[in-house]
């Protein structure tokens, strides 16, 4: 399996270096040169609302019909960053360090200003039923997801800029961010400034950041705040161990890679701060997760309820779920199940992935952020830990080598 999986990954990574790592993204409808032109259409947000859908929907890239270009997406980058220092870790080649080099640069370059700290958000306006987000309004997700990625460069290279950085990122989530408290004093974060939405995985991934710099900087405010949104998202875990996406009434499906992300940040939280309280919810959450959205054939299961659409970022969460658990050997058989069904079904001639299958249509445009990006991390991580390499501490580099 493993020689399919680097011959897979090294077509997607011809794929991404060569479109250089600028694409579209299932949500940049609104980037539409033509929707901003009608007079009437980006003032409604009935009109946002159906334009972007369509897009996201739509199995033809009408994109490029309607002036809507490939760009850099930010937390495409930090994505991206994750990969490659997955792959210095497994090996310490140049090449990966010039990756990581670039990556950084280009993350810096794309913050947000304005805010208390670090902070990133999306290249495009985006409007969903909770709320609208204009063009790089930072979010906890996205912030989360590139500050996390630079500490995993810094895990790599020691340079205090990076920490100094994703330190920063825990100010925007401190002092910018929204709460909604609870009865126990526990709270959950908002998704952005602009809002006070509660969905679980936004939440815990700013815990699961928190926690990582404390691992760093040992300051218990920032300890003490990641327990308490962990503590007040684990008490809406369900009694079968799983969670609905969020509190809203629209917010009630449970799906596959956003219980993954539950895990894996509940995981990062035990492993960064000593904290072992919450052991019974990530083991009642595993349980749920891999009974239920994985199938004897290798499909992932999009809901617990349904399959299609069989979507790229489930089985790529998958094999980040299983590693951060430290469970990849364990469940082996069902990863290379999913990997290997994924690489035949859902990966073009060309090197990318697709982005859905559905019932009765594929949907094969290349999205960026949403299939390659994450593809990559999972194929990178996969690939590092089948090799015996892992076990061994990279050495950090030089000062002069670096950006």
């Amino acid at each position: 399996m493993s020689n399919k999986a680097e011959v897979s990954f090294q077509k997607l990574k011809n794929f991404c270096e060569k479109e250089e790592f600028k694409g579209y993204d299932p949500y940049d409808g609104l980037n539409s040169t033509f929707f901003q032109r009608l007079p009437w259409a980006p003032k409604s947000r009935f009109a946002r609302l159906v334009w972007i859908q369509a897009f996201k929907r739509m199995p033809l890239n009408l994109r490029p019909m309607v002036g809507i270009k490939k760009e850099y997406n930010p937390k495409a980058l930090g994505i991206f960053l994750s990969g490659y220092c997955q792959l210095y870790q497994m090996e310490p080649k140049q090449e990966y360090l010039d990756r990581i080099n670039f990556f950084v640069e280009k993350i810096i370059t794309s913050e947000t200003p304005g805010f208390s700290g670090a902070c990133w958000g999306y290249n495009f306006d985006w409007e969903s039923r909770a709320f609208f987000q204009p063009k790089f309004t930072p979010t906890v997700v996205a912030s989360s997801f590139i500050a996390n990625a630079l500490l995993d460069a810094y895990d790599i290279t020691g340079e205090a800029f990076l920490l100094e950085k994703a330190r920063s990122t825990c100010d925007f989530f401190l002092k910018d961010l929204n709460r909604t408290h609870d009865d126990q004093g526990n709270f959950a974060f908002s998704y952005s400034k602009n809002d006070n939405s509660i969905v679980f995985n936004a939440s815990l991934l700013g815990s699961r950041l928190l926690a990582r710099v404390y691992h760093h900087t040992g300051e218990e405010e920032l300890k003490d705040v990641a327990r308490k949104s962990v503590a007040f998202c684990s008490a809406h875990q369900k009694q079968d161990g799983s969670w609905s996406y969020g509190t809203y009434s629209f917010h009630q499906w449970i799906d596959n890679f956003h219980t993954g992300y539950n895990l894996e940040c509940l995981t990062d939280y035990r492993d960064f701060t000593g904290d072992r309280s919450f052991d019974g919810v990530i083991e009642k959450g595993l349980a749920y997760y891999l009974n239920t959205f994985f199938t004897k054939e290798g499909i992932s299961k999009y809901y617990s309820h349904a399959t299609y659409p069989i979507d790229i970022h489930a089985p790529t969460q998958l094999v980040i779920t299983l590693a951060k658990l430290n469970l990849f050997q364990q469940h082996r058989e069902l990863i290379d199940r999913v990997v290997n069904w994924t690489i035949d079904h859902m990966q073009d001639p060309q090197g990318f992935y697709y982005y859905q299958i559905n019932k009765y249509f594929h949907s094969r445009i290349p999205y960026m952020r949403w299939s390659q990006s994450w593809m990559f991390y999972a194929l990178a991580i996969y690939l590092r830990q089948d090799k015996k390499t892992t076990q061994h501490v990279q050495p950090r580099i030089p000062h002069e080598n670096l950006v």
